[in-house]
């Protein structure tokens, strides 16, 4: 079976970037590039369709291609649990969290944080936690998925991959702010769509029709597997891989943690997340931002069709490298002794598809990580140039804010290549578990700072930070023993040093506890502390988005406040964005 690129795959590539570059480069010279709203909020005047595009692009990145689509050929369709979770969170997004961050009129969520809270340090602590991860999963996660796939493709070195897509990534990033992403998340979206629909029909013809499908996934075992189960008892399907919810002491994605755990991380990736809000402050008005979400959210449920069921037809036809038990051989296979279903679905790609289809699929592969990694790196330049920058210099002109915005976007870049080693030695054969335990490390205490600052006003800012505070400690100490206690290989039949809080807490069900036990910590604190002014939460809460009065904020925090957005009447369809002057506010305070 071919293997290689031929030259119709090569023109299909050419001509894609040739046009993303141009669409990138276009929205450059559109209007309302020169100043910090323009650059970061795209104007605010973007239309529902692009919107609902990018936010759905911004999350399809390369992990879910190699992530999800390797997760169900490990397991079965329960990490489908991951998509649908989408789309309850992106409805509560345009109905409940979005018409207060309209109200309150932020740039970012930083911004809400600090305008709702008061104080400079919680403010800081959320960006710097917000950059973290995003070396930690996000940009160091699209960029080792990525060059897998690039690897098996074109049998470049990872790190020549790394710098090809990264180079033509940064450009029009830097360049061209959020209108630029948008747009490019546009086109990116369609090739997506267009490329994972053909290979799902292609795949689903191959191994006969989903009913089929279901009996040959059960008996897709390798050849050691088959003759060896005892020894090779990993590489077998598990009995509930077509189950969505699973056992909750031995399943893989655990019903209680599925339900409750990943609760948190949906919530706050959807709702809270800098990466997804931003596309939704952007829009026109109101009904713009809440249908762009719908669209959103109707689109992750394609992921089941396009993604998990691929990904275990892969293990159906590729037996042998993608269900591969022995470490040997799976080194051979992957380059990794615990298994390779990360590679499932581009070997499907190169085995599957016909000449010019494959340029294609890497095309929408590309597309893919590109359009998140645009997305994530944005949302970091705006993090970092309005929540940290702007906090040690006040005055900073539009043209040092949007510089620093950029160098942001290369420092980034830098820190999470260096991070690549230690994501390979981590992340095992299900480099999905990695990425999501991870975030269950970090996510869950601000999912309820969020939470309890929306919807509880007597939350104060003493008791949110040292919750956090707590919190986070308990977070790292679980990341840290996951770093340095790891599961051995499939088939090594070596001993499991992990200690019981690793082995038999899962990360989901840890997700639950940790978010528990901050919300405990900042409702008990926050009971002994003087509570925020009601004159200082209008427009802050979902008790308050409605109120007419600005909230009173002293100097230093007035002069945070970059946009001030004013609902006219009692219409919230009709967002007007004006912008503040600090000095003019500043003197008549």
């Amino acid at each position: 079976m071919a293997e290689n690129l031929f030259l119709e795959d090569y023109i299909t590539l050419g001509v894609y970037f040739c046009i993303v570059l141009a669409v990138g480069l276009w929205s450059t010279f559109r209007p309302n590039k020169g100043n910090a709203k323009g650059y970061f909020l795209a104007g605010k005047d973007m239309h529902w369709i692009p919107i609902g595009a990018s936010i759905y692009a911004s999350n399809i990145g390369a992990p879910m291609f190699i992530g999800l689509a390797g997760t169900a050929a490990g397991s079965g369709i329960a990490v489908t649990i991951y998509e649908w979770h989408a789309v309850f969170f992106l409805i509560l997004l345009g109905w409940v969290f979005l018409p207060v961050y309209v109200a309150c009129g932020a740039y970012t969520i930083p911004e809400w944080v600090k305008t709702r809270f008061g104080g400079r340090r919680l403010r800081m602590y959320v960006s710097f936690l917000a950059l973290l991860g995003y070396i930690l999963f996000n940009v160091s996660g699209e960029i080792y998925t990525g060059a897998i796939f690039l690897q098996q493709m074109l049998e470049w070195n990872i790190y020549l991959c790394v710098s090809i897509i990264l180079g033509i990534t940064a450009l029009y990033t830097t360049v061209g702010g959020l209108a630029s992403v948008i747009y490019t998340d546009t086109l990116q979206t369609v090739v997506l769509i267009i490329g994972a629909t053909i290979l799902f029909f292609m795949s689903i013809i191959e191994v006969g029709g989903y009913e089929a499908m279901e009996t040959k996934f059960m008996n897709a075992i390798s050849n050691e597997t088959r003759y060896n189960r005892s020894h090779y008892s990993c590489g077998v399907p598990p009995a509930d891989s077509l189950h969505i919810f699973r056992d909750a002491v031995t399943g893989d994605i655990p019903w209680p943690g599925a339900l409750l755990g990943l609760s948190t991380l949906g919530l706050y990736t959807w709702d809270q997340d800098q990466i997804i809000v931003q596309r939704t402050l952007s829009a026109r008005n109101m009904v713009h931002a809440k249908a762009g979400a719908l669209l959103g959210a109707a689109l992750k449920l394609t992921g089941f069709l396009m993604f998990v069921i691929p990904g275990m037809n892969s293990r159906i036809l590729y037996t042998e490298e993608v269900a591969c038990s022995d470490p040997d051989k799976c080194m051979a296979f992957c380059n990794n002794k615990s298994g390779c279903t990360n590679i499932a679905y581009p070997l499907m790609v190169l085995r599957l598809l016909p000449k010019g289809l494959r340029g294609l699929m890497l095309a929408a592969l590309l597309a893919a990580l590109m359009s998140s990694l645009t997305s994530i790196l944005n949302s970091a330049s705006s993090i970092m140039t309005l929540d940290i920058w702007h906090q040690f210099r006040k005055k900073a002109s539009q043209s040092e804010l949007m510089i620093v915005g950029r160098v942001t976007v290369l420092v980034l870049i830098a820190l999470s290549i260096l991070w690549l080693p230690i994501l390979q030695q981590t992340q095992g054969g299900r480099f999905w578990f990695y990425m999501q335990s991870v975030k269950s490390y970090l996510i869950p205490p601000l999912c309820m700072m969020f939470l309890l600052g929306l919807f509880w006003k007597r939350t104060t800012e003493q008791g949110v930070f040292w919750g956090l505070m707590l919190s986070i400690v308990v977070g790292f100490v679980r990341m840290v023993l996951d770093f340095t206690f790891l599961a051995p290989a499939c088939g090594s039949n070596e001993v499991d040093p992990r200690p019981e809080i690793i082995s038999k807490v899962d990360f989901l069900h840890f997700a639950t506890l940790l978010a528990l036990f901050s919300t405990i910590a900042m409702v008990v604190i926050s009971l002994f502390t003087q509570p925020r002014p009601e004159k200082k939460l209008h427009r802050l809460t979902w008790w308050t988005k409605d109120d007419e009065e600005e909230p009173e904020l002293t100097d230093d925090e007035d002069e945070e406040v970059h946009i001030s957005v004013h609902v006219k009447g009692e219409d919230s369809k009709t967002m007007q964005i004006q912008e503040s002057d600090p000095a003019a506010e500043n003197e008549e305070g």
